[in-house]
């Protein structure tokens, strides 16, 4: 059976890269294709990349356009998600890309994007400790921030195996800038960014940091405190996250990789690099991949973990289609690709 999908912020970035792989999903058919500015125009005008799309109509993101499919994904600006996604039908998948459905505190969410919690849907980051059986037959998914998704495969092995300690964990991570959106903004201009690199949200200010330390606690089983500082970075695609936290007394260094190599044994998507090989974002530019690498620092006493993502894919929507699939009973790697495009 040939599953409808309707895509909504289609002219963005997220929505795009949500078309791009949904195109050569060979279960689903693609239906409304919404966006709100750009409504009445063709795809091809706001994304000329998807060529087997270009000739589609944008229509307007309304709940009676997205009515009617299998499978809705919502790539829209944090706090819209929340009012279109509880008028549609209870049985329909629906797939938030934005903010509004990932915390479970209502006092972060308030704090941090400064309006009413929406509630808390199934967490669409199939590689953490339980979440592949949550996600199962989901009809709401809340895909996790592109941050997070770097941070939290960064470290959850180490938390989950009791092997860290809580309260010193500091992630710096760089992106391109397409994290940012499609909206031009002054300090996006190609003048502002090449050749340079800047820090934003410092000092804890950032609004992925209570979603990493929701996810790294839960991991733990207790409460794990992060300083996380995000840059900028002269490239449109790719994280770079190095995530560092102590070790508990008497880890080493075999012990610490021995926990990320069962935590990802078998995994499709994430892969820990033979020793010696570091990641780097051109490793997985287009892809669904995750390469992660690891170091003890003894002098230190601490874990050094580097994780790269392509922002908009693993980071955004390839891990909704890979959740989707997995909700729906598909083949998790439908639609899906581990390999990159170099140079």
């Amino acid at each position: 059976m040939t599953i409808s999908v309707a895509v909504s912020g289609a002219s963005g970035y997220a929505g795009g890269e949500v078309l791009r792989i949904l195109a050569n999903h060979p279960e689903v058919s693609i239906g409304a294709i919404t966006a709100h500015s750009s409504a009445g125009t063709l795809l091809g005008a706001a994304q000329p990349h998807l060529l087997s799309l270009a000739d589609r109509e944008i229509t307007d993101t309304t709940v009676e356009n997205l009515a009617g499919h299998d499978v809705v994904f919502l790539a829209l600006p944090h706090g819209a998600s929340a009012e279109i996604a509880a008028q549609l039908d209870p049985g329909v998948l629906v797939i938030d890309a934005g903010a509004d459905h990932r915390l479970s505190d209502p006092a972060a969410w308030e704090k941090f994007y400064g309006s009413a919690h929406a509630g808390t849907w199934p967490y669409g980051l199939p590689e953490l400790p339980g979440q592949r059986e949550a996600l199962r037959g989901a009809r709401r998914i809340a895909v996790p921030g592109c941050y997070p998704t770097s941070s939290l495969l960064a470290l959850t092995p180490g938390f989950a195996a009791g092997l860290l300690e809580p309260d010193d964990v500091v992630i710096v991570s760089a992106s391109g800038t397409s994290g940012a959106g499609k909206a031009a903004k002054a300090h996006l201009l190609g003048s502002e960014v090449m050749g340079g690199m800047s820090p934003y949200g410092v000092g804890g200010g950032h609004r992925h940091t209570p979603e990493i330390e929701q996810g790294l606690s839960d991991a733990a089983g207790e409460q794990v405190s992060v300083s996380f500082t995000p840059t900028l970075a002269p490239m449109p695609r790719g994280i770079l996250t190095t995530a560092t936290a102590k070790v508990r007394p008497g880890t080493d260094a075999a012990a610490l990789r021995a926990a990320w190599e069962q935590a990802y044994a078998g995994e499709h998507f994430v892969r820990l690099l033979p020793e010696g090989q570091w990641p780097a974002t051109k490793m997985v530019v287009g892809s669904n991949y995750a390469a992660l690498q690891l170091a003890f620092d003894a002098h230190a006493n601490r874990v050094i973990v580097s994780c790269v993502i392509d922002n908009l894919a693993k980071g955004t929507a390839g891990g909704a289609v890979q959740s989707m699939n997995i909700a729906l009973g598909l083949e998790e790697t439908a639609g899906l690709t581990t390999l990159g495009v170099a140079p």
